[in-house]
């Protein structure tokens, strides 16, 4: 008898440990596909679009969870989080476009590794091909002909260059494209050889070019997402070379509780800003001792959008003027 109980005892362990690990093992699992043809799988898609310029949006990572190693887009925070970020950062384009910004199966924060190229990370792939087929999608059902604005930071930023190199030799993408706010990641010089098409932005109000900065402090070293031969465009003055702007060329720095998309504080003439055509990035001494995130000391990435905030508002509309007298 005492036989019998030890054995039923184990296999009641053996099968809790099996049912463990497969329900881990299913909540590993890569997220549900998303389906670009359905109103869920957008975090911004509007019904009628009333302004004759799109914006197709990708949001920074938001997501650091290691299982599954990518967002599931269906997981009612994560949207609420993305949700945030519309206000926080395709605000400043929104005001001047249609916004399209679909959800996205990104790669997390615990599986990134800034020693090694991104793009051949199986995971992230994951997220760029969904963005792929949401552009795709935007293409051929939402966007009927219009020119349109690519904006993106941080990941989305790798995801938009991706989508740069890949898709943008094709004549009519680049005839439609009003300017690429691939800002948070380093396009290089080695992209502008490789792929011609990509065109750096040398004033503020040429158009289908990319505008790029990654914000740092004086001597700040470590930054996972400045390369060498970064380009750069100071948005104080949306010129190349290093002559500092002044913080009374800021027209305003909006910091936001990014993933509540509320206003915490607005400071005009916040902050100066000059290009270190070195290293490639946008240089500024900000007056307040910031919060970085998981960033090094001196990496601003975090508030590469809300030091200019005002300043990319207004060039958002600049740029589709000068598109729109073309």
């Amino acid at each position: 008898m005492r036989a019998l109980l030890m054995s039923i005892c184990l296999l009641g362990i053996l099968l809790g440990t099996s049912a463990m690990a497969a329900q881990e093992k299913a909540s590993c699992d890569i997220p549900a596909c998303p389906d670009y043809s359905k109103d869920i799988s957008w975090a911004a898609r509007p019904d009628s679009p009333d302004k004759p310029v799109d914006v197709f949006y990708v949001y920074p990572t938001i997501y650091p969870g290691t299982c599954p190693k990518n967002m599931d887009v269906f997981n009612t925070e994560l949207r609420a989080d993305v949700q945030g970020l519309l206000k926080a950062q395709a605000g400043v384009y929104s005001s001047s476009a249609n916004l399209f910004a679909p959800y996205y199966r990104q790669v997390s924060f615990a599986c990134l590794d800034p020693l090694k190229d991104m793009t051949l990370n199986s995971y992230f792939r994951i997220g760029a091909d969904d963005v792929h087929r949401a552009f795709d999608h935007y293409l051929s059902f939402l966007n009927h002909g219009r020119p349109f604005i690519l904006a993106s930071h941080s990941q989305g930023s790798v995801v938009m260059l991706d989508l740069l190199r890949s898709r943008f030799h094709d004549p009519k993408l680049q005839k439609q494209l009003v300017a690429a706010y691939v800002i948070g990641f380093s396009v290089t010089d080695k992209d502008l050889q490789a792929y011609p098409w990509i065109k750096p932005a040398q004033k503020a109000n040429d158009t289908g070019v990319v505008i790029s900065w990654n914000t740092q402090a004086p001597g700040a070293t470590g930054s996972p997402v400045l390369r060498p031969g970064a380009i750069c465009i100071n948005p104080l003055t949306w010129t190349t070379y290093e002559t500092p702007a002044d913080k009374s060329l800021n027209l305003g720095a909006v910091f936001f509780d990014d993933f509540k998309g509320t206003v915490k504080r607005e400071v005009p003439h916040y902050t100066g800003a000059q290009v270190d055509t070195k290293s490639g990035a946008l240089v500024t001494t900000p007056p307040d001792e910031l919060e970085l995130g998981h960033f090094p000391k001196g990496v601003l990435h975090k508030f590469d959008y809300a030091f200019w905030y005002r300043n990319l508002e207004q060039n958002v509309r600049d740029r589709i003027d000068a598109y729109l007298k073309q």
